[in-house]
């Protein structure tokens, strides 16, 4: 998998760089078990600063989609609750907008189908490769 950072993009770097993880994870782009690059070496990847990808991958760690190990740095390993009150809040928070800026519930079910879809067919692009 590639990762790579859009810095035209409203959302801080650490943000970025986890949601394409997540995203890799969804999509079979990125496969249990699997080492990220360690922080320094995707820091000078990516020409980011070290604490920048720290905080991702402090972050994916948290939420239970990273272990991270001092003899074996990071590696993918996904566990616990899926569904968990922050997931289902930040999904309402996402609906609500959508919603709020007037689109129709028919609408945005249809998108929701859409995304789903493409984790199902593995399908995201991204370009700077992970490990």
């Amino acid at each position: 998998m590639l990762l790579y950072v859009d810095l035209t993009d409203g959302r801080p770097v650490y943000q970025q760089l986890r949601d394409q993880v997540v995203e890799g994870i969804a999509t079979g782009a990125i496969a249990e078990g699997e080492r990220l690059p360690t922080i320094r070496q995707l820091a000078a990847d990516l020409a980011i600063n070290f604490h920048t990808v720290a905080r991702a991958y402090d972050l994916l760690r948290q939420e239970g989609f990273v272990q991270v190990g001092r003899r074996n740095g990071a590696s993918i390993c996904v566990r616990g609750e899926a569904a968990s009150p922050e997931w289902r809040a930040a999904l309402r928070t996402t609906l609500a907008h959508a919603y709020a800026k007037g689109m129709a519930s028919e609408e945005i079910l249809r998108i929701c189908r859409e995304i789903l879809a493409t984790f199902q067919k593995g399908g995201t692009s991204s370009e700077t490769t992970l490990a």
